[in-house]
């Protein structure tokens, strides 16, 4: 027998009932390859984006009026890369990985703080809006504290070893 007929002859031919799942998989693969390539090209636009309004703010003199707005669209690039970091784990692996999600979140929640943080200087005239924005401060914190909270119960879970196993 020649190698090529051996190596065929290893193969395992595709069992009809797995074509629709081995479809399925193909397509799962490409949509989130799709979706990665989708939001790569939006990080990027966005981060030119906000290089071009760091370079007026700085030229014009306004960098303490624009950082801001800035820093608010770099973490929007930050957010959206680890949204293709995570497209990409599930596209190796075939499995959704909880971490990146809870990244993201955390970023978002921060960018969000910044944000008010920044606009509610804005709001010490009308204090019952005052109130709702320190409100609203509180439970972001609060997120990214369980946030985080739950970073570390995952890391650490996934180094658990069970005194069974030890032996």
């Amino acid at each position: 027998m020649s190698e090529h007929h051996e190596h065929e002859a290893h193969i395992d031919p595709v069992h009809p009932k797995s074509r629709p799942a081995a479809f399925l998989k193909q397509a799962e693969s490409t949509v989130l390859f799709c979706i990665a390539l989708v939001l790569t090209v939006l990080a990027v636009l966005l981060l030119f984006n906000s290089v071009s309004s760091l370079y007026i703010a700085v030229t014009g003199g306004q960098i303490r009026d624009q950082a801001i707005e800035i820093l608010d669209s770099i973490l929007l690039v930050m957010m959206t890369m680890e949204i293709v970091y995570t497209v990409t784990i599930s596209i190796e692996s075939h499995k959704l990985e909880a971490e990146p999600f809870l990244v993201v979140g955390s970023i978002a929640a921060i960018r969000r703080m910044l944000v008010i943080t920044a606009e509610s200087t804005k709001l010490e005239s009308n204090p019952p809006a005052f109130f709702n924005t320190l409100i609203e401060l509180g439970l972001l914190a609060g997120t990214i504290i369980l946030i985080a909270l739950s970073v570390y119960i995952l890391r650490r879970s996934q180094t658990f070893v069970p005194p069974d196993a030890k032996e």
